[in-house]
């Protein structure tokens, strides 16, 4: 969703902010590349998160050399306006657009970059960018570098030290601010109604596919640009394969759905996960299974508050998992040999979540100094413990086999402790047993 021109100062306050932590240095952002299909039919295009955060431009084939302190000070480099490719392609905004638009100091072409963005940076002492992550952006800037280097001569400078540009604005954008929490939470209640209404259309007999085309409607009836990852829609046995995608089979009396979906709004992105019977009533196995899974995640939630280290939810996880899985029967033995073995995660192979934002799998560090750092106040993420017992487990009890259970929320950190996000979305056995299949 386009960004009303008022709220580019939002965009010029974060590199501002940005522009404290690297005095004489410079920032390269290069934007997301394009990707064609066969015969010239494009995906739909999404703009570089880091490149968005700090622009608001969302067309391809863009630069952003931005050097704090000097002018000029911001600096972008995008395509000519080119009526016939407008015609094609869609609008333009073209260099003169974007100084009129969006707060830039000055715009060039971007045939102009490799001429140009070597006397921006001969006035600073390194830069950041992040290499590998665009082949054809790295090509350009290696050449800049290399005409810098070459323009000075023996005056012994040589090429300017790299650091990592997505470290640098991922610390940033870690910490919400009350603006980008205002846009999360709607994609969180974006998210939360859709997955109601998915509730509502299940039943035996329809299929996964039309499950996630009734997501991606409420998506986008209420707002959304688009999904902020490729929704798992996945029936019975299918739940229990953490990234299913193949969303084409049909929902079976007596199953369970998992649904991990969420919609990006304003370049935030929700993050849910439920899991429910396809008739409407879960099995006594089901239940079980499913009631200490949810009281497993409902513990973790209520532990959420400022100072806590982010690895002890998942080193609580996999404790109390574990437990479950000892009641359950799915394994045996001591806990703790359990752990040690690594035993456990055949049946909870992966984390208990996430920092969450403008990327699903949401930029910042998990570890400062090689130290797990601590929560504070405005960091978003997800708590989604869950369980997956695969049909051919013969370890497992034939009642529990084909169960795939993985309940997800978000969760703001607070002053004083947390908010659930995405607490509009029902989790509770009796509250989802009266919604299932009432559309």
């Amino acid at each position: 969703m386009r960004h009303p021109i008022e709220n580019i100062k939002v965009f010029a306050q974060r590199r501002a902010e940005i522009g404290k932590k690297i005095p004489g240095q410079a920032l390269i952002l290069a934007a997301h590349p394009e990707h064609l299909r066969n015969h010239d039919v494009g995906f739909p295009y999404r703009q570089d998160s880091n490149m968005y955060y700090l622009t608001g431009f969302e067309e391809p084939e863009s630069f952003l050399v931005y050097r704090p302190g000097l002018q000029p000070e911001t600096v972008m480099f995008v395509r000519r306006r080119d009526p016939e490719r407008e015609t094609w392609d869609g609008y333009r905004h073209g260099p003169e657009g974007v100084e009129e638009k969006f707060g830039v100091d000055k715009a060039y072409p971007i045939d102009e970059f490799n001429k140009i963005a070597p006397t921006l940076l001969k006035e600073v002492s390194g830069i950041y960018y992040r290499l590998l992550k665009n082949k054809e952006a790295d090509q350009r800037v290696t050449d800049v570098l290399e005409k810098l280097r070459a323009s000075q001569g023996r005056t012994g400078y040589g090429l300017l030290s790299i650091h990592d540009a997505d470290t640098l604005i991922g610390e940033h954008r870690l910490i919400k601010s009350e603006y980008e929490i205002t846009h999360l939470s709607e994609a969180c209640e974006i998210s939360a109604q859709a997955h109601i209404a998915a509730m509502k259309f299940t039943r035996p007999g329809v299929g996964e596919r039309q499950i996630q085309a009734v997501l991606a409607h409420h998506f986008l009836m209420r707002g959304a640009a688009r999904e902020g990852y490729n929704s798992i829609v996945a029936t019975g046995n299918n739940a229990t394969t953490l990234h299913y995608n193949f969303n084409d089979q049909v929902c079976k009396e007596g199953q369970l759905l998992l649904i991990d979906a969420g919609a990006e709004f304003n370049y935030f992105t929700g993050d849910i996960t439920r899991t429910f019977p396809v008739s409407g009533k879960f099995t006594d196995e089901q239940a079980e299974v499913y009631q200490g899974v949810l009281k497993i995640q409902k513990e973790l939630i209520s532990m959420v508050k400022p100072g806590i280290i982010f690895k002890f939810f998942h080193d609580t996880a996999t404790s109390l998992l574990t437990d479950l899985m000892l009641e359950l029967g799915l394994l045996t033995g001591r806990k703790t040999d359990i752990i040690e073995a690594g035993k456990h995660r055949r049946y909870y192979p992966h984390g208990v979540g996430h920092w969450l934002g403008m990327d699903v799998h949401d930029a910042g560090l998990y570890y400062l100094k090689n130290e797990p750092r601590a929560l504070e106040a405005n960091m978003c993420f997800t708590i989604e413990p869950g369980i997956y017992i695969p049909e051919n487990d013969e370890m497992a009890s034939a009642a529990y086999r084909g169960i795939g259970i993985r309940i997800e929320d978000n969760i703001r950190v607070t002053e004083t402790g947390y908010e659930v996000l995405s607490s509009s979305a029902p989790k509770e056995i009796d509250d989802l047993e009266k919604i299932i299949g009432k559309s």
